[in-house]
């Protein structure tokens, strides 16, 4: 059974901050990538940031510069820093990892997390 438990979301003003955390954990050898998705109500889910398979991170543009993503492999954890917060980054983020479990290369997604900003 693998677990990603993703944490942080919460209510923040514009111009504030929050930090995002999702930990995987159960049976599985390695984590091949890792990233952050979020979804808008009446919206597609979309990319915020993902790490890639050589270790670098892609950022989409409304973030660039705002967002920070970093991992803490001995702990298998995934940040995401997120300053100046605007409303129009008001959420659900959810965490995806691609994780090698011996019998294959899966998929796996977190429950999500709501993350508000107010104007």
């Amino acid at each position: 059974q693998v677990q990603l438990v993703e944490s942080g979301g919460g209510l923040v003003q514009a111009g504030g901050s929050l930090k995002l955390s999702c930990a995987a954990s159960g049976t599985f050898s390695s984590i091949v990538t890792m990233g952050w998705y979020r979804q808008a109500p009446g919206k597609q889910r979309e990319l915020v940031a993902t790490f890639t398979s050589g270790g670098t991170i892609n950022y989409a543009d409304s973030v660039k510069g705002r967002f920070t993503c970093s991992r803490d492999n001995a702990k298998n954890t995934m940040y995401l820093q997120m300053n100046s917060l605007k409303p129009d980054d008001s959420a659900i983020y959810y965490c995806k990892a691609v994780l090698n479990t011996r019998v294959a290369i899966l998929d796996y997604w977190g429950q999500g997390t709501q993350v508000t900003v107010s104007a």
